[in-house]
C-alpha cells in the first residue's frame, strides 16, 4: 500500500514553498488511492517557536490538506533514534568526533580541499582512526563503501521526476554527523527512522531536498531497512533566484484566498487549474496530477473515481 508524508519543520508557519512541497505529497498519495501523513520535524528544538506546530497544522487544514491519521512529533522519539545509532555503533560504522568546526575547516585548508558545500563543511574524516585522548563531541557515519575507509562510495538512484541520479557520498559529503554535539539529532538519522517505523512508500518533497536523497539511502542500507521511491519537486524561487525558504525571510502564507494559495502551487508543479474553491482545485489538480504521471497510476479508472470521490468528501 502506498504511504505518503508532508514532513515540515515548525521554524515558521508554511511558506508558498512548503505549500508547493505539501500539495505534491497529498496529490501523489490520493492518486495512488494511499494514505498521507503529516510528522512534524521538531528535533532541533530551539529553533521551534511555541504554537508553530498547531499553526502549520491549521493551515494546512484551511487549504484542504487533512492526513490520514494524526501527526506525530519526532520531539517524541528519541529513543527510536537511539537504537539506530546503536545499531551502527556495534557495526561500526558509526565513530566518535571530537572535531569542532573550526578545527574542520582548517584541516581542510590544509590539505588544499574544498571547504563549503552547500554551506555544510565536507568532513576530512579526521576522527575515523580513534580521537587521541580527547572526548567525542558528535557521532559520525563512515561514507566509505568499506569499513576499512579504503574504498569510495559512490550512490545511484532513480528520481521519478528528475531522472537516474548519482553522488560520490566519499567526496561530495564524507562522514555525517548522526548526533550533534549540543545532544540533539539530525535531520538525517531522524528522518530515515521515521519514514521506516511509519512504513513510507513514497517521498515527495522539494528539489533541494534531492542532495540528501544519497545519505539517507546509505542510512537505509546500513539499518537493514526498505528503500522509498523518490520524486523532488520544482521549487519556489525568491526574487534572488534562490530557493524560497524560512531562513531567507519568506512571507507566511496568506490564507484570507486558500484557493487562490493552491492554484498558485499548483501551477509551481505544472497543474493549470481554474477552481474557484478549495475543493475544486484539489478536484482539477488531482485529476492533472494523474494525468502527468499517469505510469505511477492505480490499474484501473474505478480505482482512481473511488480515491477521488472519497477524498473529496473530507474537504470542507
Amino acid at each position: 500500500m502506498y504511504i505518503g508524508r508532508f514532513a515540515p519543520s515548525p521554524t515558521g508557519p508554511l511558506h508558498a514553498g512548503s505549500l508547493v512541497a505539501a500539495l505534491a505529497s497529498w496529490l501523489d498519495a490520493r492518486a495512488h488511492g494511499g494514505r498521507w501523513l503529516i510528522r512534524i520535524e521538531d528535533v532541533d528544538g530551539p529553533r521551534c517557536p511555541p504554537g508553530i506546530d498547531r499553526l502549520i497544522l491549521d493551515q494546512l487544514a484551511q487549504c484542504g490538506l487533512h492526513p490520514d491519521e494524526p501527526p506525530l512529533w519526532q520531539s517524541a522519539r528519541s529513543a527510536l533514534y537511539e537504537q539506530a545509532l546503536r545499531t551502527l555503533q556495534l557495526g561500526g560504522w558509526a565513530y566518535g568526533c571530537a572535531c569542532s568546526r573550526k578545527q574542520i575547516a582548517e584541516a581542510l585548508l590544509a590539505q588544499g580541499l574544498q571547504t563549503e558545500r552547500h554551506g555544510e563543511l565536507v568532513y576530512p574524516g579526521t576522527c575515523r582512526t580513534g580521537l587521541h585522548g580527547q572526548a567525542a563531541r558528535a557521532w559520525r557515519l563512515r561514507s566509505t563503501a568499506d569499513l576499512a575507509g579504503t574504498e569510495d562510495l559512490t550512490l545511484n538512484w532513480l528520481d521519478r521526476r528528475l531522472g537516474s541520479q548519482t553522488q560520490n557520498l566519499s567526496k561530495e559529503v564524507g562522514d555525517f554527523v548522526l548526533k550533534r554535539a549540543d545532544g540533539l539529532w539530525p535531520y538525517q538519522l531522524a528522518v530515515v527512522v521515521d519514514d521506516a517505523a511509519q512504513g513510507v512508500t513514497d517521498i515527495v518533497r522539494g528539489a533541494d531536498l534531492a542532495d540528501n536523497t544519497p545519505r539517507q539511502i546509505r542510512l537505509q542500507q546500513l539499518l537493514g531497512l526498505p528503500t522509498p521511491r523518490y520524486l523532488h519537486t520544482p521549487l519556489v524561487l525568491g526574487a534572488d533566484g534562490s530557493k524560497l525558504s524560512k531562513q531567507n525571510g519568506a512571507a507566511a502564507l496568506e490564507l484570507g484566498d486558500a484557493a487562490l494559495a493552491l492554484r498558485l502551487a499548483a501551477s509551481v508543479l505544472g497543474l493549470q487549474v481554474t477552481g474557484g474553491t478549495v475543493a475544486e482545485v484539489l478536484a482539477q489538480a488531482l485529476e492533472r496530477w494523474q494525468a502527468s504521471f499517469g505510469g505511477m497510476m492505480p490499474a484501473t479508472a474505478a480505482a482512481k473515481s473511488s480515491s477521488l470521490s472519497k477524498h473529496l468528501k473530507e474537504i470542507p
